[in-house]
């Protein structure tokens, strides 16, 4: 891991500090850059989506889907927590937690964006930092790169229409216009930006060049994120003063359907005889967000000030030490996983 994906969370606590200092002493500038919009899209927070994204999507080869028959149990499970878990079960917990449990403690105001802002989260499964995940826990890079590339192919067409489906379960207007604006701008664009570059840097020189280039598109995306939320936060600052709470009470949810989910995956994995290094990134890809584009749709769907956003960008906060916290769980769970009855089945069959 990178100085900024290890340390991620510090960075995120700092620019949460930043963000509010700087919309309480310097409000006109955040008014300003929020003023900058064409056709509902916030063209600074545009530039700065694409370089978090692009850099991301570079890695992906989607060649690597012919390898999708070789764990064929590892991804179907990972595709049904994704597709017909995660979402469904954030929805739920935002609802079980946010609409009621918290609800006293919260503005009322904001208390169905924060739910919108959670399922946007959990609608999309992460596509860069799980290739951290996976190589933590000696993950099979073949299942991770056709996981990873399955999934996004899917995300391009089953993005909107599980977020419209649950915001309208939740009684929230869902914009179409904006959400399929969303989805060219900050999936389809992208992708075929990232495949461009991929492609023309392999042709010029290989892995090796690839490599290179992301040796400095990295820091760059890393970069755009901060920047990203000190954006937000700017806008966020006086909500987060006046109710300092909101965003452990956001965690909460995102913690259990982590942990849930993960949990679910690794299990299930372990009940069809899957091998323990397919089960391991199987879990971890189950569980984690891709929060870059969650902040993204979050913002264009319900603008900066926006529970929605808030709700987003609390994932970025918790993503880095609860994923390590499941890489550790894995990791130190592998006997007790290949002890399974169906394991040691699929061992000596193969």
């Amino acid at each position: 891991m990178s100085v900024f994906e290890r340390y991620l969370t510090i960075w995120v606590a700092l620019c949460i500090a930043a963000g509010v200092a700087l919309g309480h002493f310097v409000p006109g500038v955040f008014q300003g850059l929020g003023g900058l919009e064409y056709a509902n899209v916030n063209i600074p927070m545009a530039a700065l989506i694409w370089l978090m994204i692009i850099p991301m999507l570079v890695r992906i080869d989607f060649a690597s889907l012919r390898h999708v028959t070789g764990h064929w149990r590892g991804i179907g499970v990972t595709l049904f927590i994704n597709w017909a878990v995660k979402p469904f079960s954030m929805a739920l917990l935002g609802w079980l937690f946010i609409g009621m449990l918290f609800r006293p403690l919260l503005p009322e105001t904001q208390i169905d964006s924060y739910i919108a802002g959670l399922i946007i989260l959990a609608a999309a499964p992460c596509t860069a930092m799980v290739f951290v995940w996976s190589n933590l826990t000696r993950g099979e890079p073949h299942f991770t790169l056709s996981q990873v590339a399955l999934n996004d192919a899917i995300m391009i067409v089953a993005f909107a229409p599980i977020v419209a489906l649950l915001l309208g379960l939740s009684a929230i207007t869902v914009p179409w216009a904006t959400l399929v604006l969303s989805v060219g701008l900050y999936i389809i664009v992208p992708v075929i930006a990232a495949q461009v570059l991929r492609r023309y840097l392999l042709a010029r020189g290989g892995v090796a060049a690839m490599n290179k280039a992301l040796g400095v598109l990295q820091p760059v995306s890393m970069i755009a994120l901060l920047v990203t939320l000190v954006m937000l936060f700017g806008f966020q600052g006086e909500q987060i003063i006046a109710q300092p709470m909101v965003i452990g009470l956001l965690a909460v949810p995102i913690l259990i359907q982590v942990y849930f989910n993960s949990g679910l995956a690794y299990i299930l994995n372990r009940m069809t005889g899957e091998q323990h290094c397919v089960a391991g990134p199987s879990a971890l890809i189950g569980a984690s967000n891709f929060f870059e584009l969650a902040v993204a749709a979050a913002i264009s769907l319900f603008g900066f000030n926006s529970g929605a956003a808030l709700a987003t960008v609390v994932g970025v906060l918790v993503e880095v030490p609860v994923m390590l916290s499941v890489v550790w769980i894995v990791n130190n769970t592998k006997d007790w996983y290949e002890r399974g009855a169906a394991f040691k089945g699929q061992k000596a069959a193969d």
